[in-house]
């Protein structure tokens, strides 16, 4: 159980000027960060090797007016993201974080990729939900798993020493809340204890400790956690502990389209191309272009918590960039039938329920009716034979509220003032999605990470301690 221990002085074995606490993308992009600023820093990892919920995304980062935008002919600015980041989160979150995160994203990837090789590109061929433009990055094989082996390496590269099973159990701070170091605990059961100037949490949100999550959000407190394990609200508590704000506790990712019981992430592909889903009767039950994090929720109130997401072969060719995908189908998650009849008796579901669906979509589709959930499918391909589905449930991926912060990730008290040399990042602070999962835009996750993750990093040279 994670504490924070009030001492007026304390004798370390050894000490380091900067500790970050989580090696994920956040943790990792501000070891990087802090490296190239000169300054010394430490990682400690819980885990044997670091992968955390970075490993379990998708690996997407959303960036604005990039050089891998421009070679693609997509128009996008700052502004224009940042709009889109308060549209989605009905205004909630802080103006001044989502204009700094917007604006550093761009320079950040670019960063990326020129000091430290990541080869990122910009996804060109279908559009993610409240995102008015094309920019979604990622690596090759458009994986979490790639993006975290690519920071590790860099580390490596950079000698940057990350200590795994390294579980952070104690912070110490005197009277002023100044972070004086910290304890953390081996398999064997042995204690070590750091002392240091600065430190950065990265060490995700509260997405795996259940009481958090029933107390904060109630409607996911039976989900499937697709989220870390690891993620046990250790960075909300310290900072409590040491009298930081908080904010938008509620706020989470959830998504609709974890296919079960494989436990794979399904891209959102399949809907916002034209695709849809139904329950076991067959039925469309919600507006599913509205979002993935939402969905969830939606899914889990159908009978049995299961829904079908339904799409035909060329919206697969399109979701087939993703490693998730491919390995669903090579494990046979994915159905496919050359009618919706057909579809239908392979998926178990009444064939009446889906045929009328079929039909009351692609009537959608044509014009020819209004749809009921009021999804606008103007624009959207007919699905053809041979038509596909995937059987998937809603799951939490990781929390959104957190620890508030300022434009250099500095954690700050509720009066504003600052705590002495505490930092946070990535899913331990606040970020940019407001109070409920309809607030959260494709890929808010990794862009607090690697954004704030960055700015943390840099924040000495920047005038911090």
């Amino acid at each position: 159980m994670s504490q924070c221990v009030r001492v007026a002085e304390k004798a370390f074995d050894y000490r380091v000027p900067l500790v970050v606490i989580g090696a994920g993308a956040a943790g990792l992009v501000a070891a990087l960060s802090a490296h190239e600023a000169g300054e010394e820093v430490l990682v400690l990892e819980r885990d044997p090797l670091p992968r955390g919920s970075t490993a379990l995304s998708a690996g997407l980062i959303p960036a604005a007016a990039t050089r891998w935008q421009n070679a693609a002919g997509i128009v996008d600015t700052a502004e224009l993201f940042a709009g889109d980041i308060l549209r989605k989160a009905h205004g909630e979150p802080d103006a001044v974080i989502v204009d700094h995160v917007a604006r550093s994203a761009g320079p950040v990837l670019e960063w990326l990729a020129d000091r430290h090789g990541l080869n990122f590109s910009v996804i060109e061929d279908f559009s993610y939900p409240g995102h008015s433009a094309r920019r979604m990055h990622g690596l090759a094989s458009r994986s979490g798993e790639e993006l975290i082996d690519a920071l590790r390496a860099a580390a490596e590269t950079c000698e940057i020493p990350v200590i795994c099973d390294a579980h952070v159990t104690t912070l110490f701070a005197d009277d002023t809340d100044r972070v004086l170091g910290l304890a953390f605990a081996r398999p064997d059961g042995s204690i070590e204890e750091i002392g240091c100037d600065r430190l950065i949490l990265a060490c995700n949100g509260y997405g795996g400790n259940r009481a958090l999550v029933a107390q904060h959000i109630p409607s996911l407190s039976d989900a499937t956690y697709f989220g870390h394990a690891g993620n046990q609200g250790d960075a909300l508590l310290w900072g409590q502990a040491l009298g930081a704000a908080t904010r938008h506790l509620n706020g989470h990712q959830g998504h609709g389209s974890v296919a079960h019981p494989a436990g794979i992430l399904i891209s959102w592909a399949t809907i916002t191309e034209g695709g849809f889903q139904v329950n076991i009767r067959g039925e469309r039950f919600s507006n599913e272009a509205k979002g993935y994090s939402e969905q969830a929720a939606e899914v889990l109130k159908q009978p049995e918590g299961i829904a079908w997401s339904v799409f035909d072969a060329r919206i697969a060719g399109i979701t087939r960039q993703f490693e998730d995908f491919r390995r669903a189908e090579a494990m046979g998650a994915v159905v496919t039938a050359e009618s919706p009849a057909d579809l239908a008796a392979r998926i178990n579901v009444p064939e009446d329920g889906l045929v009328s669906t079929c039909a009351q979509v692609e009537a959608c589709k044509r014009g020819e009716a209004s749809d009921p959930f009021a999804r606008d499918f103007s624009g959207s391909q007919p699905l053809a034979a041979p038509f596909c589905a995937v059987r998937v449930t809603g799951a939490l991926f990781h929390t959104q509220g957190g620890l508030v912060i300022d434009t250099r990730a500095r954690v700050l008290r509720p009066d504003g003032s600052a705590l002495p040399n505490l930092y946070a990042a990535g899913g331990a602070a606040c970020g940019v999605s407001g109070n409920d999962a309809s607030g959260y835009l494709s890929g808010n996750g990794l862009l607090t990470a690697v954004t704030l993750g960055r700015t943390a990093g840099a924040a000495k040279i920047n005038g911090d301690e």
